[in-house]
C-alpha cells in the first residue's frame, strides 16, 4: 500500500508577501544593472551627510501629513470610509508582525523599482503613472486609491530627487503604510471614533 505524500502548507501571508516584494527589489537590480547603475539607492552622484540625514525626516513628516489626510477623508468623506472598509475586509485582520513586514517590504521593493530603477529611466511623471497603475484596485471604489498612488509617486520622486537617495520616499512609504495598516485592520466599530 502506498501512502501520497501530504501536500505542502500553504505559505503564509508573509512569505507571499516578502516574495512579492523581494521580486520587486531584484527586478529592480536588473533593470539598474542593465543601465549600468547598480547603485539603486543613490540617484547619481554622492548625496551630502545633510541630504542623507534630511531624507528621512521629511519622508516621515511626509508620511505623518498623508496620514492626517486620511484620517480626514475618512472622518468627512463617504468615499473615503467605504475605501477603508473595502481595505478592512480585503486583508481581514493581520498581526503586529505582518504589519510590520508588509509596510517594511512594500516600501522598499517598491521605492527600489519606481524611484531606483525607473525614475531616473523614464523621469518623475512616467515613473508616477505606472506606479499608480500597479494600484488599480477591483472596482471604482478604489479609483481614490489609484489617484493618490499617483500623487505619491510623483512627491516620493521629488524627494528622492531633491535629497539625492531613498531614505526619505522608503522612510515615508513605510510611515504612511504601516500606520494606515494599523488603523484599516482595527475592529470596524472602532474607525469612525
Amino acid at each position: 500500500m502506498s501512502y501520497a505524500p501530504s501536500p505542502p502548507p500553504p505559505l503564509s501571508r508573509a512569505t507571499l508577501v516578502l516574495g512579492l516584494y523581494g521580486g520587486m527589489g531584484i527586478v529592480a537590480f536588473v533593470i539598474g544593472a542593465g543601465r549600468g547603475d547598480s547603485d539603486l539607492y543613490r540617484l547619481g552622484g554622492s548625496p551630502t551627510a545633510a541630504q542623507l540625514g534630511l531624507g528621512p525626516l521629511a519622508g516621515i513628516a511626509l508620511g505623518a501629513f498623508v496620514v492626517l489626510l486620511t484620517r480626514l477623508a475618512t472622518k468627512h468623506y463617504q468615499w473615503a470610509r467605504d475605501l477603508h472598509t473595502s481595505f478592512h475586509d480585503l486583508l481581514g485582520p493581520l498581526s503586529g508582525n505582518e504589519m510590520v513586514i508588509l509596510a517594511l517590504a512594500s516600501s522598499v521593493g517598491e521605492e527600489l523599482l519606481f524611484r531606483g530603477a525607473l525614475m531616473p529611466w523614464f523621469g518623475v511623471w512616467i515613473q508616477a503613472a505606472i506606479f499608480a497603475a500597479l494600484h488599480i484596485g477591483p472596482g471604482k471604489r478604489f479609483l481614490p486609491w489609484t489617484l493618490s498612488a499617483l500623487v505619491l509617486g510623483v512627491l516620493f520622486g521629488e524627494l528622492a530627487r531633491t535629497t539625492g537617495n531613498l531614505g526619505g520616499p522608503i522612510a515615508a512609504h513605510f510611515t504612511i503604510n504601516f500606520i494606515n495598516l494599523r488603523y484599516i485592520v482595527r475592529p470596524a466599530r472602532a474607525v469612525h471614533s
